[in-house]
């Protein structure tokens, strides 16, 4: 049994849950997430409540079962609230900028690094931080995932770049005799 899918879902009054054959869209002050799904299991919308329920009860239905409420429920928080994700930059002489929809990163490569950004995603840069906010949990995911990957932090000095709330383990460098 799912823990996740037998919770309901709920939902505020300025959320806008439609649910069609095989499709969930939700709208919201921030924006409008659309998520197509499986017709294992079954969704219904009612009295501010959305409940996610299988129709069988095989593995895949099950395991099913709990993305979908976990999916649905991010949706629901993402166009109300939102998303962020926090990175810091360290190193001599790294810096990132944002140009127009894409932001540019210098980071000890020969060349500056540019990674487009979705349209439902904002970057702001300060200083030796950078903010990924926006509505869709995995559009914002993904685009921090893609920026930490241009140079991940290194063991020895720390260099790169970093989640906020990550801890990278140092490790001691050659000893000499």
């Amino acid at each position: 049994m799912s823990r996740i899918g037998k919770k309901p879902i709920e939902i505020n009054d300025k959320t806008e849950v439609t649910i069609n054959d095989s499709e969930v869209i939700v709208k919201g002050p921030l924006g409008e997430l659309k998520m197509s799904y499986l017709p294992v299991v079954e969704i219904k919308n009612e009295n501010n409540e959305i409940t996610v329920t299988p129709l069988k009860k095989d593995i895949q239905t099950r395991a099913l079962w709990g993305t979908y409420s976990s999916i649905i429920a991010s949706m629901v928080k993402g166009v109300n609230e939102g998303f962020e994700k926090e990175l810091i930059i360290e190193g001599v002489g790294f810096r990132a900028e944002v140009k127009g929809d894409k932001i540019v990163l210098n980071v000890g490569f020969s060349h500056p690094v540019e990674i487009d950004i979705p349209e439902s995603t904002k970057v702001e840069v300060e200083k030796n931080t950078i903010k990924v906010s926006g509505y869709d949990k995995a559009a914002v995911g993904q685009l921090a995932a893609n920026i930490r990957a241009t140079k991940e932090p290194e063991p020895y000095k720390g260099k790169g770049i970093r989640y906020a709330d990550e801890v990278i383990r140092r490790k001691e460098g050659k000893k000499t005799v």
